[in-house]
């Protein structure tokens, strides 16, 4: 290896490590908690797993917490624009600064074999950990799992369930059922159990509970959250999140804190159905459920549809769910190898009969939804020079 792992700051550090494993060893992860774990006390831990929803979740509540005075570490991924947005601390993403130091403490802490094997995922979720350590709470949002997952490593206090679907198969299983266990048998304590498409998702919650207590002895509690047209939100958000409030609520519940629904009016939702400009929304999902909610939200409109996919998402089941909005397509060039094919984008773009406009002009009568995965929204908003802040 020709960089100096020991030497390297944060942002080449990162650049050299793995984004993805091929097949997942738990240990590695693991054996730097057991070090990490004797150097720091652990705030409240708040897990979230799901397919959909855990971004927003963990930020409604993240926010709620720290308007009312707890001292609160949100962990969520991937980024838009800058790395930082993973680590939002009482009210702002981390500075470089605070990073850098976690870095470097980091650093003095692990022995060179385990720098070298921790993938990136694995690394900042131990930075996120490492710098909630002064935290009342830790919200976790999973990765791409759940047992398994790198933020599974630190025993939950409560695990917050959202909405699950087909996504990741390779990884978590072939059925709403399986993927609904692998992401279950993360909980450690007690889950509330968030709005769900398929019914199976509640009678898994059930089976993880029975083998949780077959194999670990782990007596592990249950809630259905069941009502989810109780509380409104306000209307700037889109009308799907109202869903992930209401688990929220039920968490806020078993925090036993009040709740005043009007702290939530400031909630940033950066890329959540986010309206950037009067005619133009972006959206960082990727999979059917995503474009589920999405046509709801955009239903009796025509919009014309920046996009483009990974490889290994249904693309072509997107495409056909959001067809009835679809005045016109946008194919967004990113250079990524895990981008599915242009070509094949561009069969089944004239297979649906949808028309496709080569380059992207936007006209302030048309109105744009920005879709298809964090890569997307990244790359537009790169286009038009946005800036958050």
């Amino acid at each position: 290896m020709t960089r100096d792992l020991k030497k390297a700051t944060l942002v080449e550090f990162l650049e050299y490590k793995t984004l993805y494993y091929d097949k997942i060893d738990f240990t590695i992860v693991e054996s730097s908690w057991q070090i990490l774990s004797k150097k720091i006390k652990l705030p409240y831990i708040i897990h979230i797993v799901g397919t959909n929803g855990k971004g927003s979740t963990g930020r409604f509540l993240s926010h709620y917490l720290n308007k009312t005075n707890h001292k609160v570490l949100h962990y969520s991924s991937p980024h838009i624009v800058k790395f930082n947005e993973r680590i939002w601390i009482n009210g702002s993403d981390v500075s470089d600064e605070t990073l850098e130091d976690a870095h470097r403490f980091l650093q003095e802490i692990y022995p060179i074999e385990l720098l070298q094997k921790l993938t990136y995922f694995e690394y900042t979720t131990l930075l996120a950990i490492y710098l909630s350590k002064d935290c009342e709470y830790l919200v976790l949002e999973a990765g791409l799992g759940g047992e398994f997952d790198a933020t599974n490593v630190v025993p939950s206090d409560l695990s917050l369930i959202t909405t699950i679907d087909l996504d990741h198969q390779s990884f978590l299983g072939n059925t709403v059922e399986a993927i609904a266990q692998t992401k279950m048998r993360s909980v450690d304590k007690k889950m509330l159990v968030g709005f769900q498409l398929h019914e199976s998702v509640k009678d898994s919650a059930y089976e993880v509970k029975r083998q949780l207590k077959d194999e670990r002895n782990l007596d592990i509690e249950i809630q259905i959250v069941e009502e989810f047209e109780k509380y409104e939100l306000n209307k700037k958000f889109a009308s799907y999140l109202k869903r992930n409030l209401h688990l929220v609520i039920a968490c806020l519940d078993e925090l036993k804190l009040s709740v005043d629904l009007s702290i939530f009016d400031d909630v940033d939702l950066f890329g959540r159905c986010q309206k950037i400009a009067d005619n133009i929304t972006i959206d960082v999902g990727h999979n059917p459920l995503a474009a589920k909610v999405l046509l709801k939200e955009f239903e009796n409109k025509k919009i014309t549809l920046i996009y483009n996919s990974y490889a290994d998402k249904d693309y072509e089941e997107v495409l056909k769910i959001l067809k009835p909005i679809i005045n016109k397509i946008i194919i967004i060039d990113i250079n990524d190898n895990r981008m599915v094919d242009k070509n094949n984008l561009l069969k089944i773009i004239k297979e649906l009969n949808i028309i496709n406009e080569p380059v992207i002009n936007i006209d302030e009568n048309e109105e744009y939804l920005v879709f298809g995965s964090f890569l997307v929204v990244e790359k537009f908003l790169a286009l038009i020079g946005f800036n958050e802040k």
